[in-house]
């Protein structure tokens, strides 16, 4: 799979604070190509009845599920009041922050809405079928007042590459960190990939919440029981 260019999230005044303006000119040009290349596809796979079923695939497979995400959800935001988008596709986009910025319409995809509609509906299918942890499998909080420290929690999908937006790879094993502990004012929470125990941090809104244990999956449920299981010595002395 080819490496997509990082997405840069934050607005452009935000960028100048923190000195990334060239991160931010790099995506919002990435942005800008990818709604291009979206308005070529249609073009191109659009017969004047049907849109080709792989249309939204050829272009996610070069621009990756963030950018295309978070370019079809800036298109509705900015054509909140076009009726010809389906309230679903305009209920998905609420959910993705976008940054107000007077460029924002650049990198609105201009295709006719309805056929815009269908390719929206295919590239969400594609998301689907990628079978990802979201909220309905965590336990539900507010205000983040649930431990995480010693569970297993599920990392937002969008702080994942997409060679590694799999259910597996969402799974991450608490240790410790202010950030694991419930209504910390601290960010980090430290673990370890549940696949193959790479070790890392997060911060806390990275993290989608504690899987429930209904939804562990079977080598996982096995590996933290092992991980919570107190090691001994050769004497039988638990360390």
């Amino acid at each position: 799979m080819a490496e997509h260019k990082a997405l840069y999230r934050w607005s452009l005044h935000e960028a100048v604070q923190s000195n990334e303006r060239d991160l931010w000119r790099e995506s919002y040009k990435e942005n800008c190509d990818c709604a291009r290349a979206i308005e070529k596809a249609i073009n191109r796979d659009f017969d004047g009845m049907y849109l080709n079923p792989d249309c939204a695939k050829s272009v996610i497979d070069e621009y990756g599920f963030d950018r295309i995400n978070y370019v079809l959800a800036n298109t509705m935001k900015e054509k909140s009041e076009d009726g010809r988008f389906s309230h679903d596709n305009r209920d998905w986009s609420k959910g993705f922050y976008i940054p107000k910025d007077d460029t924002n319409w650049h990198f609105c995809v201009e295709s006719h809405p309805a056929v815009l509609d269908g390719f929206i509906n295919e590239a969400r299918a594609e998301w689907q079928k990628l079978g990802l942890f979201d909220y309905s499998y965590c336990e539900s909080e507010k205000n983040g007042e649930i431990d995480y420290e010693s569970k297993i929690v599920a990392i937002r999908p969008d702080c994942l590459k997409d060679e590694f937006k799999t259910p597996d790879d969402q799974l991450f094993y608490v240790t410790g960190g202010f950030g694991s502990h419930a209504n910390s004012r601290g960010r980090k929470v430290y673990g370890k990939f549940m696949k193959d125990g790479e070790e890392t941090f997060y911060n806390r809104d990275e993290i989608i919440g504690v899987v429930k244990d209904e939804n562990i999956p079977v080598w996982a449920a096995e590996k933290l029981e092992t991980m919570q299981t107190p090691e001994q010595d050769e004497g039988g002395i638990t360390l």
